[in-house]
């Protein structure tokens, strides 16, 4: 592509200046923006989420379970709206593959400057905690094409290639049917507590600070916060839940799946390999071979370790709804293994 080499290989953030100057021109738009001469900028909802710095973490550890189309625009210069109409379209049209998290340069500036940005609106790919520069500019409609039809897909492919393959969240009252994930098979990701309204998340009561901490990515803090509330009502299934998963992503939401796939191979005796490996199934939506993976160790002869795989599995039962009948073969043949 013209405006950035599509082929470019992720890279870590660094805290480069963000070349430029202020652009004189901007201040028209955003006064026309402001009174709503294009009806305002396109809203959020279906795969599409807005995300500021207090969130920028938790969106770094989710790209370890699916792919994120990250937009760099302002939303409040019109002359943005056009293409992040046509990106939300785009990811949209590929129900949960991949979601689009849109930031405000102006509200952002360490972002843009840590993304080495040198022009605006500016557009990366997230996968496994690592940016991947797509363009920056304007795009011209081939160039878009070539995001949509091309560029797209091959991130795509490359996420599966290292084991994310989850589902990103549907944000909506209405949710489409969604594959094997961790999100789609526990009602919500760890991030979102609670039942989805029309303001917003429902926050059960007494749950408010172990959903902050989830919610800002500090899932350690969040597991301990809703332990504490599964053990003061062991009925709180809410809680319960949203523990595993909390603890689940502080374990592993950032590993190299790779090297922790690797390590188990090299390994296969050990538990916490073994353990690991399972983790990063359930992260990637693969929740029978999760099962699958510690029920055929403990019956490859490990008793020993009957406890400690007990214990995990336990936590992974939490995070299906209620009567998943995966989870109830899962039982069964726990039960069996153990007697």
């Amino acid at each position: 592509m013209t405006n950035s080499q599509s082929g470019a290989q992720p890279q870590p953030f660094s805290g480069m200046n963000l070349a430029g100057a202020v652009d004189l021109e901007a201040l028209k738009h955003k006064v026309d923006a402001a009174a709503g001469e294009s009806g305002g900028a396109p809203a959020a909802g279906g795969y599409v989420t807005d995300v500021d710095s207090s969130g920028f973490e938790s969106m770094v550890r989710m790209s370890a379970t699916y792919p994120i189309l990250l937009l760099m625009w302002q939303s409040d210069d019109n002359r943005y709206f056009d293409l992040a109409g046509k990106l939300a379209d785009i990811v949209n049209g590929l129900k949960g593959q991949m979601q689009l998290a849109r930031m405000d340069i102006g509200s952002n500036p360490q972002i843009a400057q840590a993304l080495r940005m040198q022009g605006a609106p500016a557009l990366y790919a997230l996968i496994g905690g690592r940016p991947m520069p797509i363009l920056q500019g304007m795009p011209s409609d081939d160039e878009l094409a070539q995001v949509r039809d091309q560029i797209l897909p091959q991130l795509i492919a490359a996420a599966r290639q290292s084991g994310i393959t989850g589902n990103a969240p549907y944000i909506g009252d209405d949710s489409p049917d969604s594959s094997d994930s961790t999100q789609g098979s526990g009602g919500q990701d760890a991030s979102d507590a609670g039942d989805a309204g029309p303001s917003g998340p429902q926050i059960p009561a007494g749950h408010e600070e172990a959903y902050g901490f989830a919610r800002n990515g500090e899932y350690a803090k969040a597991a301990a916060a809703y332990k504490k509330i599964a053990e003061s009502d062991p009925h709180d299934s809410v809680a319960a839940r949203e523990y595993a998963k909390a603890a689940l992503l502080d374990r592993n939401g950032t590993s190299d799946v790779r090297a922790v796939r690797q390590a188990a191979g090299d390994d296969p005796d050990s538990v916490e390999a073994q353990m690991d490996v399972a983790d990063i199934d359930m992260i990637g939506g693969h929740i029978e071979d999760a099962f699958s993976r510690l029920l055929d160790f403990l019956a490859a002869g490990h008793k020993q370790n009957t406890d400690a795989v007990r214990q995990r599995l336990l936590e992974y039962f939490a995070i299906p709804e209620a009567g998943d009948d995966r989870v109830r073969r899962a039982r069964a043949r726990l039960s069996a293994l153990m007697y």
